[in-house]
């Protein structure tokens, strides 16, 4: 097995990001001539019907030349989602348990407002409901 064999197997530095049924690595590596390069790889446990588990990777090849723009678009892109949504963590809503505020809490109906487009929404409704169609799953 040559040298540079061994070096891919071989971490030069490694970092673990474990984000529930997400696990991301961030791998340096050497390329042939000894620089240094950096691969990102995702991958996602999936869970089998007989219960049995796989994962799925995607990987990433991240060079020198490329980090400062990298960098710069990564830091524009996340510090644009936190000032436009803030630092909740949206996946919380898509728990089976999670209610949302105004479900815990008791609405009067002296206490709602009406849209100004309510007519126009009622008219969306009316039309949306016209074309749904009562199925007796018995008939089927």
């Amino acid at each position: 097995m040559s040298n540079y064999d061994m070096m891919e197997k071989e971490e030069i530095f490694s970092k673990v990001l474990r984000a529930g049924r997400r696990t991301y690595f961030f791998d340096v590596r050497a390329t042939k001539a000894e620089d240094y390069y950096l691969t990102i790889t995702e991958s996602k446990k999936f869970t089998n019907d007989d219960g049995s588990f796989h994962y799925k990777k995607h990987k990433i090849y991240l060079y020198k030349e490329d980090f400062n723009e990298f960098n710069s678009i990564l830091k524009e892109m996340t510090d644009f989602v936190i000032n436009e949504k803030g630092n909740e963590v949206i996946s919380e809503r898509h728990q089976k348990d999670f209610k949302k505020d105004y479900e815990n809490q008791e609405v009067s109906s002296e206490n709602i407002e009406t849209p100004k487009n309510a007519e126009t929404i009622t008219a969306k409704q009316e039309t949306a409901e016209s074309r749904f169609t009562d199925i007796d799953f018995d008939d089927i």
